[in-house]
């Protein structure tokens, strides 16, 4: 197998039509070269150069061979250049996850100041549930994630980055009659109807707004119709019941949807960046701006 020291001395001396002239050009004396060569045609097994009187010109074996091996070097720079900036987080792809309970519009500013800093990063964006997020990020499937707290599943695998609380919201279809109070607390709640319903192996969000409920004495009751997504505020806008979002999700649902901020002093949702042990450079940059905005 040609080695690229070899490949590099053939291509310069085909380019410059002279072992007198290529063996200058690569800083090495001229019968190296030539030893360099001939022990390239030998592991070929074909000439690669006629030599003649003025210099020496590729042979029609050599013309193919140089054809097929000259974007060698030019794709090991591009692929030196590409691992460079991929290593100092300035380019390839960012495999991004993030909770339904944290909208895109949530991450839109650290995106925008992301892709402005980092021009040549491709932002592979995907929505999942928290705890698939995690075992995505373990598996190195997904380079970071955004997930809702609580997590009933933890792996040591993954480090947890705490970001600031968000205040929880009722989200009330119109025509509801709390939609005229002007302040409410999560004990008004009791007795109404929740498009959201926690899941058995999950947390998140409707796992946090449930204990908060729990606190104050009540099990939420179930609508006709429960989603875990963010489709729960069609569900409100439609009349099937209420939900209690964070405040990331109060730019969703138009004008089809009130929203009224809880009183409670603990009526907060919290989330996290999850990241490997060892993230890429690009996890770690888009972490950072979330993190330190």
């Amino acid at each position: 197998m040609p080695s690229l020291r070899q490949i590099r001395y053939f291509l310069t001396v085909a380019d410059l039509g002279s072992f007198t002239q290529a063996a200058t050009a690569l800083y090495i004396a001229q019968p190296a070269l030539s030893r360099q060569i001939a022990q390239l045609e030998s592991e070929l097994g074909f000439a690669l150069f006629a030599r003649e009187a003025r210099g020496v010109r590729l042979t029609a074996a050599g013309q193919l061979f140089h054809e097929r091996v000259a974007p060698i070097e030019q794709q090991l720079a591009a692929a030196a250049e590409e691992s460079g900036r991929l290593a100092r987080g300035e380019g390839g792809v960012l495999r991004l996850l993030h909770s339904s309970s944290i909208p895109v519009a949530a991450l839109m500013s650290s995106l925008q100041s992301f892709t402005t800093a980092a021009p040549g990063v491709r932002i592979d964006l995907d929505r999942m549930s928290s705890e698939a997020q995690i075992s995505e990020v373990t598996n190195g499937k997904a380079d970071i994630g955004i997930v809702r707290l609580p997590l009933l599943k933890r792996d040591s695998a993954v480090v947890l980055h705490p970001l600031p609380p968000d205040r929880l919201w009722v989200a009330l279809p119109p025509q509801h009659p709390l939609a005229k109070r002007r302040q409410l607390a999560l004990a008004d709640l009791a007795g109404e109807a929740f498009v959201s319903a926690v899941h058995r192996e999950r947390g998140g969000l409707a796992r946090r707004v449930t204990d908060l409920c729990l606190q104050r004495g009540f099990v939420p009751r179930l609508a006709p119709v429960i989603s875990r997504k963010t489709s729960m505020l069609d569900l409100v806008a439609a009349g099937f019941g209420i939900a209690v979002v964070p405040s990331a999700m109060t730019k969703l649902g138009g004008s089809t949807v009130i929203y009224k901020l809880l009183a409670d002093e603990d009526a907060s949702a919290e989330w996290a960046v999850v990241l490997p042990l060892t993230p890429t450079p690009l996890a770690q940059r888009f972490a950072d701006l979330i993190l330190h905005p």
